[in-house]
């Protein structure tokens, strides 16, 4: 859902997209204050709602679930206004939590039997996925943002850097199996930084 809310934005009102990334995190930060400090009839019901969506990474104190997954998809684009020499870095976010994250997790849930480690719930059958998914997402991007006017230049000219996009991917799809910390708002950067060099 949010690879098709976010792409198209991002592709035809990217300044728009920045302004509702900042009003959703303003949002998120002040439902996070009026749960921790429990304010009078609405504290109690936010807590419950937001408590519904909680994993293991979530304290009793501080929910930073919600905060990752904005934070992910957000960052890239925001530090990529502006520029438009490095086509797929503001989409690292979408990319690799929308496309590559959710593939890995639904693949590595009803078909993953190989896993990485013994207590760990990632398999390498959900990482081949995920990377698998976000490579072809990327050759679907290119040429979408060659023929929306997006980039200017052929899409083609990126398939020189194949290499290094193989890589990025791949690495992002690596770290995402050995994190188990906060991967939601690390991985997008780590994706980010890759496609930027």
């Amino acid at each position: 859902m949010a690879v098709a809310i976010f792409v198209p934005a991002l592709i035809f009102q990217p300044k728009f997209l920045d302004l509702s990334f900042g009003a959703a995190l303003a949002v998120f930060l002040l439902l996070e204050i009026i749960r921790i400090w429990k304010i009078w009839s609405l504290g109690h019901l936010v807590h419950q709602f937001m408590n519904a969506f909680t994993d293991h990474r979530d304290s009793d104190l501080l929910i930073v679930s919600h905060f990752s997954l904005l934070l992910g998809c957000a960052i890239p684009i925001w530090l990529s206004s502006g520029f438009t020499d490095r086509p797929l870095a503001p989409f690292a976010g979408i990319l690799s939590l929308g496309i590559g994250d959710t593939m890995a997790s639904m693949v590595g849930h009803k078909y993953g039997v190989l896993r990485w480690s013994k207590t760990g719930k990632k398999t390498i059958e959900g990482t081949a996925a995920g990377i698998t998914s976000v490579l072809a997402a990327c050759f679907v991007l290119l040429p979408l943002l060659a023929a929306t006017g997006y980039i200017f230049t052929m899409w083609c000219m990126f398939l020189q850097h194949w290499f290094s996009l193989i890589v990025a991917v791949t690495t992002s799809g690596l770290l995402v199996a050995y994190t188990a910390q906060l991967d939601n708002a690390f991985i997008p950067l780590v994706f980010y930084s890759m496609l930027c060099l």
